[in-house]
């Protein structure tokens, strides 16, 4: 598993990543969708496996969930799991918030 270290602190990183915000980052060849939530953040793949909608695109509810901006589908962004939709889970990746910044782990 190869890890990745977004920011230089804590700090650096709850200030370039405001809160409920949905962002695209790529890490390595991987093109993943990345949401904050209080001082909480989540990794998951940056495509709907259903369509290839870009998830960066959509948005987050009140119920931690990712909307799909092609066909609404939703997804627990702690879990990945779909909630709404025909369509599979969405691969999620670990995120660690540390002094040194916010690492993801990518396999």
């Amino acid at each position: 598993m190869k890890k990745y270290t977004l920011g230089s602190s804590k700090e650096s990183v709850l200030e370039m990543i405001p809160e409920q915000s949905v962002k695209k980052i790529i890490l390595g060849d991987k093109n993943i969708t990345l949401v904050r939530v209080t001082s909480n953040f989540y990794a998951f793949q940056g495509y709907c496996p259903h369509r290839g909608a870009p998830l960066y695109q959509g948005s987050l509810n009140h119920m931690n969930e990712i909307i799909c901006p092609l066909h609404q589908y939703r997804f627990d962004v702690r879990s990945g799991e779909v909630k709404a939709g025909a369509c599979p889970d969405l691969e999620t990746f670990p995120t660690q918030l540390t002094d040194k910044g916010l690492e993801i782990s990518i396999p």
